[in-house]
């Protein structure tokens, strides 16, 4: 049986952009993608203003914890989507990495943010698309 295709969506504080990317992956892809989000530094929590946007379009991410980056996290992925975190993000051979420029949403309006939640779910369908 064939492994389900993990992503791994990272970013610095894992309380903004990776969050809402797995929100929107866990969401459209349902059981057939395994999707985590983890940061270099984590924050103490998830961008209220990222939960409220993303609500906004019926997807609940108020649950989420940030986390630490892993070793085995990284190991597992088939997909990395790394946005912003740099060269704290590791890389390994024979995974697929994608690079996504997106401005943070932290200390941001609900303006700025609802803008980068519409592109993170462009490129999530488009990613997913290609699993």
């Amino acid at each position: 049986m064939a492994r389900v295709p993990e992503v791994l969506f990272l970013c610095v504080h894992n309380a903004g952009r990776s969050q809402m990317a797995a929100g929107f992956a866990r969401h459209l892809g349902g059981d057939r993608v395994r999707v985590r989000s983890a940061g270099s530094e984590p924050a103490e929590g998830v961008n209220p203003v990222a939960v409220e946007a993303m609500a906004e379009v019926g997807i609940d991410i108020s649950g989420a914890v940030p986390a630490r980056l892993g070793d085995e996290a990284v190991r597992s992925a088939n997909y990395i989507v790394t946005m912003g975190c740099g060269d704290a993000c590791p890389v390994l051979p024979g995974r697929e990495y994608l690079d996504w420029a997106l401005d943070d949403p932290a200390g941001q309006p609900i303006g700025v943010v609802r803008a980068v939640r519409d592109e993170i779910e462009r490129r999530v369908r488009e990613l997913l698309r290609g699993i």
